[in-house]
């Protein structure tokens, strides 16, 4: 069995002074330190899922200022029953921090947590989301200009 996602997914950041510092989530039950994204649900668009999951899964609020990048990848998921190949495709948006609170996550994340965006490069368990992470990097450099 086989079936293909399409997602969408944020890189919140914020400046604190001098010093970007970006989201990141520890789903539940994972050592995992990645960036919160999820289907894009029917007739929504990429930027709204994009917002719509950063909340649900940050807490937090955001403004969308630009489309960082695509990544595709699969895996299996093991605890469906039979194991299913899932495809997917993530669209990552560059995000401003706008509020919330990031005690207000949903129940499939462990932990949020603000990184400077090297720390959080350094971070980040899956290496086309560190790949995401550097790409932003770049345009919040652009922004503060």
């Amino acid at each position: 069995m086989a079936r293909r996602e399409i997602s969408a997914g944020c890189v919140v950041y914020r400046k604190q002074g001098e010093v970007a510092e970006v989201a990141l989530i520890q789903p539940r039950d994972r050592a995992a330190w990645s960036l919160p994204k999820g289907l894009i649900e029917r007739g929504e668009t990429p930027e709204h899922a994009a917002i719509r999951e950063a909340q649900e899964e940050t807490g937090l609020s955001c403004d969308i200022l630009r489309r960082i990048d695509t990544i595709k990848y699969s895996y299996i998921a093991k605890w469906e029953n039979p194991p299913t190949r899932i495809f997917k495709v993530v669209t990552f948006f560059l995000s401003r921090f706008t509020g919330g609170d990031m005690g207000k996550h949903d129940h499939e994340v462990d932990r949020v947590e603000w990184f400077a965006v090297d720390d959080a490069i350094h971070r980040a368990t899956y290496p086309q989301e560190r790949e995401i992470l550097r790409k932003a990097e770049t345009l919040i450099r652009r922004e503060a200009m």
